[in-house]
């Protein structure tokens, strides 16, 4: 019997995409909820349901990109359900990731910066990276660029990178990160990790990794062209989470890379 994935937000852009994507990959789409915003409605033949609880009774797992203002609720209900989450809202507050975190503890939760397979690959070089590469001698600097509707900058893969960076230099983002530099801001700081975000056009997202030494510059850069890769992500993750117990799991999880 295949699958049948929710869709938390299933009128939005990434909703959209993966109400096509989950019966591509042979699961049920069993619905979704919506805000109605931007005269967009749900899809025809698709069920909508008033709230999360309800879709989340009526589905083996939920697929959720909606945004970081639902992501507490989101993740008592969620809980509540005992199914499987699957999270791709960006820009959650460190009160937000603690809610996940907790819910966590009930089911079995996917959450990522970024579902693409790619984008993954380049998170595991990015720590690898930091590792090989001393900060006292490689400045690391994130450069991100999406399309101007987006609300939250830097990016949730923008700060996944750093998050890499850090670990494989055994620090925490939060000591490290230099955003938004503005004005007589002095000299680097060493071992900082710098983010610059640009925002213009319908970019579906362009992300580079730059570490420059006195000697040399080394650039990793990821490109997306088409949100349908995060959606076809987020679907193999959604099928992958319904036989996982309870905890908290990243796209590497999903991929076989942690």
């Amino acid at each position: 019997m295949a699958h049948r994935i929710g869709i938390a937000g299933i009128t939005g852009r990434m909703g959209q995409l993966l109400a096509e994507e989950i019966p591509a990959a042979g699961a049920t789409l069993s619905g979704g909820t919506s805000r109605g915003s931007a005269g967009r409605t749900t899809p025809a033949g698709v069920r909508s349901f008033p709230d999360l609880p309800a879709l989340a009774a009526a589905s083996d797992v939920v697929i959720d990109f909606t945004n970081a203002a639902t992501a507490q609720t989101h993740a008592a209900a969620m809980a509540a359900s005992a199914k499987p989450w699957v999270l791709g809202s960006s820009g959650l507050s460190g009160a937000d990731e603690a809610a996940v975190e907790a819910a966590a503890a009930r089911i079995p939760v996917v959450y990522a910066a970024n579902f693409s397979a790619g984008v993954n690959l380049v998170l595991a070089l990015a720590e690898r990276m930091g590792a090989a590469l001393p900060a006292n001698a490689y400045d690391a600097e994130i450069m991100e660029m999406h399309h101007r509707q987006k609300v939250d900058a830097p990016s949730g893969t923008a700060v996944g990178l750093g998050r890499a960076v850090a670990k494989g230099r055994g620090v925490g983002l939060e000591e490290v990160m230099e955003s938004g530099r503005h004005g007589h801001t002095g000299p680097r700081r060493t071992g900082a990790i710098g983010f610059a975000a640009l925002r213009g056009g319908q970019v579906v997202g362009e992300h580079t990794l730059i570490f420059a030494s006195a000697t040399e510059h080394i650039a990793l850069t990821h490109r997306a062209f088409d949100r349908r890769a995060f959606a076809t992500g987020a679907v193999r993750a959604a099928l992958w989470a319904v036989s996982q117990p309870p905890r908290l799991y990243s796209m590497m999880d999903v991929l076989g890379m942690a």
